[in-house]
């Protein structure tokens, strides 16, 4: 017996690399049916569309950064330097080892996408405001309540990622934690404790 839910996410799986090589013009049925290994028809039967499984795949990108994000936040609640703090949870959005840069690709091409897909502009904003509440939240930490100071940190963690997506070779990822530590560097809050590079 096949556990429908776990052969969704195998071609949830299937559509994110196929988007990350290829980009979200190479996810047709035809080729997410050939990198889950299943037959178009299989793919078919769960998924009704391929909007459908787009949309699908793009819900499931939230999901993962969302998780990830709260866990970190979940880890990292409790004292330490603020400065540190906000680093640690704002690197969880930057390209900055394979897994990251593979959801980067992804959420690269989907955003585009959204530009003419009604239900990937949906989630896209939905990725766009969950930036923008999780920037909030850091900024508290060092007592900035501003929502000036809440865009820009999101437009640098929003630049950081599209460059270093399409750039990889002049913005590699010590180059992007540089420039992050230097935006946070320069908020208010406590001393910087002098410690460790984010992850």
């Amino acid at each position: 017996m096949v556990d429908p839910e776990q052969r969704r996410r195998e071609v949830v799986e299937a559509v994110f690399r196929v988007v990350a090589r290829g980009g979200i013009q190479a996810a047709t049925l035809q080729h997410v049916a050939a990198e889950a290994g299943l037959a178009v028809g299989s793919v078919r039967h769960y998924f009704d569309s391929h909007a459908e499984l787009l949309s699908a795949a793009a819900r499931e990108m939230v999901h993962r950064v969302e998780a990830r994000v709260l866990a970190r936040l979940e880890e990292q609640s409790h004292g330490g330097d603020p400065h540190r703090f906000v680093e640690t949870i704002a690197s969880e959005f930057l390209p900055l080892d394979p897994a990251r840069s593979d959801e980067t690709a992804v959420w690269l091409e989907f955003s585009v996408a959204a530009r003419t897909h009604p239900t990937l502009a949906a989630i896209a904003a939905e990725l766009h405001d969950g930036l923008r509440d999780i920037s909030g939240r850091l900024l508290r930490r060092l007592d900035v309540d501003d929502r000036v100071a809440t865009e820009h940190l999101a437009a640098v963690l929003d630049g950081l990622a599209l460059n270093a997506a399409l750039h990889p070779d002049r913005l590699d990822p010590d180059t992007v934690r540089a420039v992050l530590r230097h935006h946070v560097a320069q908020l208010p809050g406590a001393g910087r404790d002098g410690g460790a590079d984010a992850p």
